[in-house]
């Protein structure tokens, strides 16, 4: 009797059970918006799976700031989180695109939020027969799923710093990374020297002055107050 409820010209003629589909990822734009406050992990939220991104420096992270003079800036124009699966495939283009054109030698790529922001599910079964299994909103405090990084208006997602001739080749990269984040962008070419603070003209300014000194990939700047013989030499001091 049961294979003949089930025949008729709207059915498949097979019997309807349970489905293990296997459910692929949630699209990120179901946590798009900061509606919440901010969730990082602790010592009381734990299971927290790994980001996807790892390395936010990529190129030669190590080569002074004389080497590469241009910075180009991608800004974020709305308030809003990204995953850390959305920085790792941004991250993954501008080095590709970076790599194939301006050469693996020329550049350092700096991926600026981090994604501390833990999401949520709440996960249900969605195969047949599941209501009775299913505790619908009763406990929906969901399970950790991933990381995100809550942006702001303004707020400098990737920074690329390159030699000047290559200017225009960073800004195409970012331009390519722009489509793995929901929103808008905007593509900046930077008037600061490299990643230091200070422009371009101050930046040789005081650089005659033997002002700076080098820190890594920016500068130190020392100020006018300090020991005596930085300011007037050790053999008069």
């Amino acid at each position: 009797f049961g294979s003949r409820a089930e025949s008729g010209p709207y059915s498949s003629g097979k019997r309807s059970g349970p489905v293990s589909a296997a459910m692929g990822r949630r699209p990120a734009k179901c946590y798009r918006y900061n509606k919440n406050k901010p969730y990082p992990k602790t010592r009381y939220c734990r299971g927290v799976p790994d980001p996807k991104i790892r390395i936010f420096d990529t190129g030669k992270k190590k080569i002074p700031c004389e080497e590469f003079p241009a910075t180009v800036h991608l800004v974020c124009d709305e308030y809003q989180q990204l995953t850390s699966e959305a920085l790792e495939a941004a991250r993954i283009a501008v080095n590709k695109y970076m790599v194939s054109n301006a050469g693996r030698d020329f550049f350092h790529i700096k991926v600026r939020p981090k994604p501390f922001n833990v999401i949520r599910i709440n996960k249900t079964l969605s195969c047949a027969g599941a209501d009775r299994l299913s505790s619908g909103m009763r406990g929906a405090f969901g399970k950790s799923y991933g990381t995100a990084a809550r942006v702001d208006i303004g707020q400098v997602l990737i920074s690329v710093r390159t030699k000047d001739e290559k200017c225009q080749i960073a800004v195409e990269a970012l331009r390519r990374a722009k489509f793995k984040f929901p929103g808008r962008q905007k593509v900046h070419i930077s008037s600061k020297f490299g990643f230091t603070r200070f422009t371009k003209p101050d930046y040789e300014k005081w650089k005659s002055m033997g002002r700076l000194v080098p820190d890594g990939n920016t500068v130190k700047w020392l100020s006018s107050r300090g020991p005596l013989w930085r300011l007037i030499g050790r053999e008069n001091a």
